[in-house]
């Protein structure tokens, strides 16, 4: 029998009884969506054999959350497609459904729990899903239980909020190895032994159709002109799902991880990872990639220091690259996650910077901006800085943009918005309309680092900024080569031939 999730990870969300007499257990997969390390899923699965019952799991997407586009749209319905495939065990239907207008979709959920002898569902602590997942809580009847598979620490354990990532990456040392102990069944549906499962009613089928496979037949014929969303935020050329997201793991850290210390913050060299949209979407988990990562590196707990420190490298015993990374991936993102956990009504809020932030800030938001950019300016790139208006153009063609860019362009708008407030929202417009992994903890923490949340006072003093750190694109180029850069993204227009 597949194993238990910890403790840690479960939330009561409707105190009910499990109703062992119903036809199957209920997964309603939002934010985990992936049949792979996924706590939720291994817990679904733990209740289906316990109770002998076939795994119902219900994927939906809505059409009106905020900033929904094809963009969006594409790149979770292929991962969509690629769980269709993966959920081919006879004890598992797999209930795909793309909403056709607003609120078609209405009642679908509940009309599936009437049957469920418990539901199941993810927690993500951002965007509009917690306000969703309590508004479906006052729906349903039976037991309902929601499952953190957001990262290597439980959030539900999470202490407090910490302001520096030196404070969490201590608490992270002092915690991760006996969390490194209860990582997720890798392959769930492997071993599990359950009845064979069947479809819903005829009723609701007809009243809210499957996706089905023939919408499928590839990049090209996708369409999405009939539905109420943004057709002017076409598809990146990323392809979303696990397939796609564990390819991308594979080749990192193949390839590019052992440049990965030297070479990360070089425009040209391309040595990021790229993993976020897909940790975003949960296409892939956290933990796959750290698990893979620490086997290639042939590491154990031996290898681990005595006492947390707080340093960015040398608790591991890793290589100096794979302790770089991991601090991206677990240390940063993970601040960002126990952030929005713990401050669920002002994460995004310009009030949640820190005191000093606030008081430079205001002490300089009337200082003269010598240039101003409009919003359709700067979502254009139509600025004096070729730079930046490389990065913008990156981030609105291909979805995602280098990843110390992206530091220079939060910088560059706060320079140029005739306030922190209006900067601040030109940032988060920006990143959650054009970016496959806005919307999240982890880029909110960007976001806000850059107007001082994580960070500490910096001198000298400046105008606009403050004693907010500062980035100039000069400076920039000074550090890293972005020439070839700009010449693919903000081409000078061709001579005149007059």
């Amino acid at each position: 029998m597949i194993r238990a999730v910890p403790t840690s990870r479960v939330k009561t969300l409707v105190e009910q009884p499990v109703l062992p007499n119903k036809e199957y257990v209920l997964y309603w997969m939002t934010s985990a969506r992936r049949t792979t390390d996924n706590f939720a899923l291994q817990h679904a699965l733990h209740y289906a054999e316990t109770l002998q019952k076939p795994l119902l799991v219900l994927e939906a997407l809505r059409t009106d959350y905020p900033w929904a586009s094809d963009r969006i749209h594409q790149f979770i319905a292929e991962g969509m497609e690629d769980n269709r495939q993966k959920f081919c065990h006879p004890g598992i239907f797999y209930f795909p459904y793309i909403e056709p207008q607003v609120e078609a979709g209405k009642g679908l959920l509940r009309a599936l729990a009437e049957q469920a002898c418990v539901v199941i569902t993810d927690f993500f602590p951002c965007f509009f899903l917690p306000r969703m997942i309590a508004a479906a809580s006052k729906h349903i009847r039976v037991r309902f239980e929601q499952v953190d598979s957001n990262g290597v620490l439980p959030l539900y354990e999470s202490p407090r909020v910490f302001t520096t990532a030196h404070s969490f990456r201590r608490h992270l040392q002092k915690h991760i190895l006996e969390a490194l102990d209860e990582m997720p069944v890798e392959h769930p549906l492997c071993s599990v032994q359950l009845p064979p499962a069947s479809a819903p009613t005829q009723e609701i089928l007809s009243q809210w159709p499957m996706m089905v496979r023939s919408l499928f037949g590839g990049r090209t014929h996708w369409d999405w002109s009939q539905l109420p969303i943004d057709h002017r935020i076409q598809p990146a050329p990323l392809v979303g799902g696990s397939t796609a997201g564990n390819g991308r793991v594979a080749s990192f850290l193949e390839s590019k991880l052992s440049r990965y210390l030297l070479e990360r913050n070089q425009p040209e060299k391309n040595v990021a990872s790229g993993l976020s949209p897909y940790l975003h979407f949960g296409h892939i988990s956290v933990h796959s990639v750290l698990r893979t990562l620490l086997e290639q590196e042939g590491w154990d707990a031996s290898k681990a220091a005595d006492k947390p420190s707080g340093s960015r490298t040398g608790w591991w015993g890793l290589s100096a690259a794979a302790e770089a990374f991991i601090d991206q991936i677990v240390t940063w993102r993970e601040l960002g996650y126990t952030f929005c956990y713990h401050r669920p009504r002002d994460y995004d809020q310009y009030e949640s910077l820190p005191e000093w932030a606030l008081r430079t800030l205001q002490e300089h938001a009337t200082d003269l901006r010598p240039i101003c950019y409009s919003a359709e300016q700067l979502e254009r790139g139509e600025t004096h800085d070729r730079l930046w208006n490389a990065a913008q153009n990156q981030l609105r063609e291909e979805g995602q943009m280098h990843n110390y860019l992206r530091m220079l362009w939060a910088k560059k708008i706060l320079e140029w918005s005739p306030s922190p407030r209006v900067a601040l929202g030109a940032l988060i417009h920006l990143n959650n309309r054009y970016a496959l992994d806005g919307r999240n903890p982890n880029s909110y923490a960007g976001i806000f680092w850059t107007l001082g949340r994580f960070d500490r006072a910096w001198g000298p003093e400046r105008a606009v900024f403050g004693k907010i750190r500062y980035m100039s694109s000069k400076n920039t180029a000074r550090k890293v080569r972005v020439q070839a850069y700009i010449n693919r993204w903000d081409p000078l227009p061709e001579a005149s031939h007059e």
